[in-house]
C-alpha cells in the first residue's frame, strides 16, 4: 500500500516566482477576508458554546497552517458553521465542567489526527460515499438547528444549562418564556440582520456582517444599552493565541472518538467541496489526500493554541478568490492580519452585543438552506434514493440527540439505497429479425412471449454479488424460450465469483434443456476470469469468442456459430432462423 507523502514544500514552491504585484493582490484579498471573518468566527464560537475569542484563535492558526500545507491555493481554513455545530453536539455533556475547554482542545487534536490519517492512507476516494444528498440534508438540518439554537440569544432570554439541553427542549423553553424578551437586544439583532441583507442586495462584496455589528456598537456606546440588559461579549484578551499543551484523557478519547470521526468526515467533505468549487474557476488541480493532510495539520496546530475543530470555509474561500488572491500566501496573510487586529483592536470587541452575533448566525442559517439544490434533488423523484437520503439526514440532524448519529445514518442509508438501486442486473434482450434488405436487425424486447430459436442476451456493467440473484432469476426465466442463447459481454467491465456462478447455473440449465449458450465479446481480462473458474467446461470451446478490433466482427461469428448449432446445413434448412441467417449473411 502506497502512503501519501506530506508535501512540506508546497508553500515554498508556490512563491518561487512571487513578485510585489502578487503580494499586493494577496494582501488586499487577505484584508477583505479578515473584515468578513472576524464577526463570522466569533459567532461560530458561540454556536460551539465557547467564548468568541476562541473563534479568533482558531481562525488565526488554522488559516496559516491550512494554507501552508494544503493543496489548494485559495482555501481558507477556520471555524465553520457545520464544525461548530458538531463541536457543540459532542461537547454538550462536558460544558460547565472545570476542564471543559481542555476537552475541546483534545477534541481538536483528535479531529486533526484523523484528518491527517485520512490523507496519509489515501482515503480521499472514500469521501465519495458521503453523497451530495446527505450533505444537502445535513446543511439544511444544521441551518434549522443554528436558527433555533440562537433564538434565545437573539431574544436575550437567559436559559440555564442551555449547553446540555436539546434544541427542541431549548425552543420549548424560549416559546414559554417570551415575556422575558429584551426588546433592546432584539432590536440590535434585527438591525444586524437587516444591514446584512441590504448590503448583500446593494453589493455582494460589501462586508455586511461587519457593518451590521459596527452600527449597533454605536448605539450601545451612545445610549448605554448594556445598562438596559443588552448582553455584550465582554473583554477579549489582547494577545496572540497562547501556546498550551493538550491534556490527554483516555476516557474522553474512548467516549468521543465517534464524534471526532464525524467532525473529521464532514470537515474533509467541506474542505474538498470548497477547494474543488474554486478550482473549477482557477483551473488548479486539487490533491484530496494532500488537502486532508493540510487540514489535519491545521487542526493539530490549532489544538495547541486553544482552537476548536475547523475546516475549509466555502464563504471565505470564495471571497478570497474573487478578491484577487493569487497564491496560498493570502491565507497566511489573513491569519497574520487577524492576529494584529486581535493585538491592537480587541478592546473594542467588548462592545459587541451577543444578539448581533446571533443575528449574523440567523442569516448564515438561512443561507445554509439551499433551496435550489433541494428542488433539484426532489425533482429526481420524491421517493428516489437521493431524496430519501436528503430528508432522512435533515430530520435526523434536527431530532437526534447527537449529530454524529445523523451523519452516520445518512451515509448508511445512502449506501443501502445505492445497493438497492444497483441490485438489478442490467440485461437487454434482442430477437434477430429479417429486414427489407438482406440484413439482420435485432429487435429489443422487454418480455419474450413466444419461443424463438435464437435469443441474444446483452449483459452490461459490473456484475457483482449484489445483483447475482436478480441476474440468475432473469436468465433462468429465459431457459425454455429458445434453443440458442448468445450472451454478449462486450460491455461487461468486471464479474465476481457470485455473478459467475449465476452464469454457470444458467449455462448448465440450458444444456440440460437441450440448448446451447454462445458467449461473445469477451475482453482478455474477462476471458482469463472465465478460464480460471473453469467456465469453459460448461460451454463448448467453439462457443466462446473474444472481442476483436473490428467493432462488429464477433457479431458475425456468434451468429455463424448459432447457424452451426441449429444445424442449418443439414437438419433444419427450412427453419425460419436458418432461412433468416442464410439470406442475411454470406458465410
Amino acid at each position: 500500500m502506497y502512503l501519501t507523502k506530506i508535501n512540506y514544500f508546497s508553500f515554498i514552491e508556490s512563491i518561487k516566482s512571487y513578485n510585489i504585484e502578487n503580494l499586493r493582490k494577496d494582501f488586499m484579498a487577505a484584508l477583505t477576508g479578515v473584515v468578513v471573518a472576524i464577526p463570522q468566527c466569533m459567532a461560530y464560537a458561540l454556536i460551539a458554546g465557547l467564548n468568541p475569542v476562541y473563534g479568533l484563535y482558531t481562525a488565526i492558526v488554522s488559516a496559516i497552517f491550512g494554507a501552508t500545507f494544503g493543496s489548494s491555493k485559495h482555501l481558507i481554513t477556520g471555524p465553520t458553521n457545520s464544525s461548530a455545530l458538531l463541536v457543540a453536539s459532542v461537547m454538550k455533556n462536558y460544558m460547565g465542567l472545570d476542564n471543559a475547554y481542555q476537552m475541546v482542545f483534545l477534541l481538536t487534536f483528535l479531529v486533526g489526527t484523523l484528518k491527517m490519517l485520512f490523507g496519509v492512507l489515501k482515503l480521499g476516494r472514500l469521501i465519495s460515499y458521503v453523497s451530495h444528498s446527505v450533505i444537502i440534508g445535513f446543511t439544511t438540518g444544521a441551518g434549522c438547528l443554528i436558527a433555533l439554537g440562537q433564538l434565545s440569544t437573539l431574544l436575550s432570554i437567559p436559559v440555564k444549562n442551555s449547553a446540555q439541553m436539546a434544541t427542541t427542549e431549548k425552543l420549548y423553553y424560549v416559546l414559554t418564556h417570551l415575556q422575558q424578551t429584551n426588546l433592546y437586544a432584539l432590536g440590535m439583532g434585527l438591525i444586524t440582520i437587516i444591514v446584512i441583507v441590504v448590503c448583500k442586495k446593494i453589493n455582494k462584496n460589501l462586508p455586511g456582517a461587519l457593518i451590521g455589528i459596527i452600527i449597533p456598537i454605536i448605539f450601545i456606546v451612545i445610549f448605554s444599552l448594556d445598562k438596559l440588559g443588552v448582553q455584550l461579549t465582554g473583554n477579549i484578551p489582547t494577545s496572540l493565541p497562547p501556546f498550551k499543551m493538550v491534556n490527554f484523557d483516555l476516557s474522553f478519547i474512548q467516549n468521543n472518538i465517534s464524534g471526532a470521526l464525524s467532525i473529521a468526515i464532514i470537515g474533509c467533505v467541506e474542505a474538498i467541496s470548497s477547494a474543488k468549487s474554486i478550482a473549477t474557476l482557477s483551473r488548479q488541480k486539487i490533491d484530496p489526500n494532500q488537502e486532508f493532510i493540510g487540514q489535519g495539520i491545521a487542526n493539530v496546530a490549532s489544538s495547541f493554541f486553544q482552537g476548536f475543530p475547523g475546516s475549509g470555509s466555502f464563504t471565505r474561500t470564495a471571497l478570497n478568490y474573487h478578491s484577487g488572491a493569487v497564491s496560498r500566501l493570502a491565507g497566511v496573510l489573513q491569519g497574520g492580519i487577524m492576529a494584529i487586529v486581535l493585538l491592537f483592536f480587541a478592546p473594542f470587541a467588548k462592545y459587541i452585543p451577543t444578539a448581533c452575533l446571533a443575528g449574523v448566525m440567523m442569516v448564515t442559517a438561512y443561507n445554509l438552506v439551499n433551496k435550489d439544490e433541494i428542488k433539484k434533488v426532489v425533482s429526481l423523484g420524491k421517493l428516489k434514493s437521493d431524496s430519501l437520503a436528503m430528508w432522512v439526514t435533515c430530520f435526523a440532524t434536527i431530532l437526534l440527540p447527537n449529530l454524529s448519529y445523523a451523519i452516520y445514518t445518512g451515509i448508511a442509508l445512502t449506501i443501502m439505497l445505492h445497493l438497492k438501486d444497483t441490485n438489478k442486473a442490467p440485461i437487454r434482450i434482442f430477437i434477430p429479425l429479417e429486414a427489407e434488405d438482406p440484413k439482420i436487425v435485432e429487435k429489443e424486447v422487454e418480455v419474450v412471449r413466444d419461443n424463438v430459436e435464437i435469443l441474444i442476451v446483452e449483459l452490461e456493467g459490473n456484475l457483482y454479488f449484489g445483483l447475482a440473484d436478480n441476474l440468475e432469476q432473469k436468465l433462468v426465466s429465459l431457459i425454455n424460450k429458445s434453443k440458442v442463447f448468445i450472451l454478449r459481454m462486450k460491455h461487461v467491465c468486471n464479474i465476481d465469483v457470485t455473478a459467475l456462478n449465476a452464469l454457470k447455473v444458467f449455462t448448465r440449465s440450458v444444456k440440460e434443456a437441450g440448448g446451447s449458450v454462445i458467449v461473445c465479446g469477451l475482453n482478455s481480462d474477462l476471458d482469463s476470469i472465465l478460464v480460471s473458474s473453469n467456465f469453459d467446461f460448461d460451454i463448448d470451446s467453439n462457443n466462446k469468442f473474444l472481442s476483436e478490433n473490428e467493432t462488429f466482427a464477433f457479431s458475425s461469428k456468434d451468429l455463424e456459430r448459432a447457424r452451426d448449432v441449429l444445424k442449418c446445413d443439414s437438419e433444419n434448412k427450412s427453419s425460419k432462423s436458418c432461412e433468416l441467417l442464410a439470406s442475411s449473411f454470406q458465410f
